[in-house]
């Protein structure tokens, strides 16, 4: 534990931080895995659907530093790739 009243607070915000970034991390994993699974099933209208949102939350998630600008645009372009060969 920190003895330092500043060290203290900023061990409070980084865990705070941190539950953060887990939660919108695992939001944005569980948007490509839905996008994913309508892929798998074959069903163009709800891929698209599910196309928009993945692709907002990717954007999203770059915009706050959570993905590397280019590794956003890999994941873009990936969707994007799958979508088209539907």
């Amino acid at each position: 534990m920190a003895n330092i009243k500043s060290s203290a607070k900023r061990d409070e915000k980084s865990k705070e931080l941190r539950a953060k970034n887990r939660a919108e991390k695992t939001e944005l994993k569980t948007m490509m895995k839905k996008f994913d699974a309508a892929v798998a099933d074959g069903n163009k209208e709800a891929a698209a659907d599910a196309y928009k949102v993945a692709v907002k939350t990717v954007d999203r998630a770059a915009g706050k530093g959570l993905l590397h600008k280019n590794n956003a645009a890999h994941k873009k372009s990936a969707l994007t790739q799958k979508l088209n060969e539907m």
